[in-house]
């Protein structure tokens, strides 16, 4: 891990376990916490990238089955927009600022003066690499109790599984009903490898045209689409 943890990075690391509930081992946090462009500054070390795919995995499962068990009454396609809302980049990054886990990512100097912190891509990104921590330390029984406190909050509000949450779903259900094909998307791609950035735009045939940022396409075409879903019901 670079040389072990100084005496300030493990006092940060049981402010934020203390925050998570959970109890688990400083190291694997410590990489749950280390984003791709801090690595590429300090030699190649390690990455939660791996971690941050364990994580998605788990907190899909997680979901997917409190959702089935919450609600008999919902059929197939509901339970699968609702699920999609709550493991979504936007879902995971309010939950991320909610925890403020920002302050405790480890990034590069490019993403710390850009913003990074703060960007819905990378707020996503750690919680799910944590969620993985939290399996590979504590077992999926913790790592599900964790998802289950951080995301109960979202699936409690009913205006969260609206366009805000799945922005290109409702996008491609309001094009159908005014009878419009379906949405059609490009994105154009620029910087290092270590600091993308990405730029769509979406069209829906003559009704709109929009586009959106982000620092990933995901990121990009969700707020392109939520943005021409706007234009297009007139909720600006």
């Amino acid at each position: 891990m670079g040389g072990g943890r100084t005496a300030l990075e493990d006092r940060t690391l049981d402010e934020l376990q203390r925050t998570l509930q959970v109890d688990i081992d400083p190291t694997l946090l410590l990489l749950a916490l280390t984003h791709r462009s801090f690595a590429y500054e300090n030699g190649g070390i390690p990455t939660n990238e791996r971690l941050e795919f364990l994580g998605d995995s788990i907190l899909g499962q997680a979901v997917t089955v409190r959702l089935f068990r919450d609600h008999p009454d919902l059929d197939e396609g509901e339970l699968a927009k609702r699920r999609a809302s709550l493991v979504s980049s936007v879902a995971l990054a309010e939950v991320g600022r909610t925890i403020g886990i920002g302050s405790y990512i480890r990034l590069g100097r490019g993403e710390t003066m850009t913003g990074g912190a703060d960007k819905p891509s990378i707020l996503a990104d750690t919680v799910e690499a944590i969620i993985g921590a939290v399996y590979l330390d504590a077992g999926g029984d913790a790592a599900t109790e964790l998802v289950l406190r951080l995301i109960t909050p979202l699936m409690q509000d009913p205006e969260r599984f609206g366009a805000a949450m799945d922005p290109k779903t409702s996008l491609q259900e309001i094009a159908a009903r005014r009878g419009a094909p379906a949405p059609s998307y490009s994105v154009a791609e620029s910087g290092p490898d270590h600091n993308k950035h990405f730029v769509a735009t979406v069209t829906v045939g003559e009704l709109v045209q929009a586009s959106g940022e982000g620092s990933s396409k995901k990121q990009a075409e969700m707020a392109a689409a939520l943005e021409a879903w706007t234009r297009i019901s007139g909720a600006a």
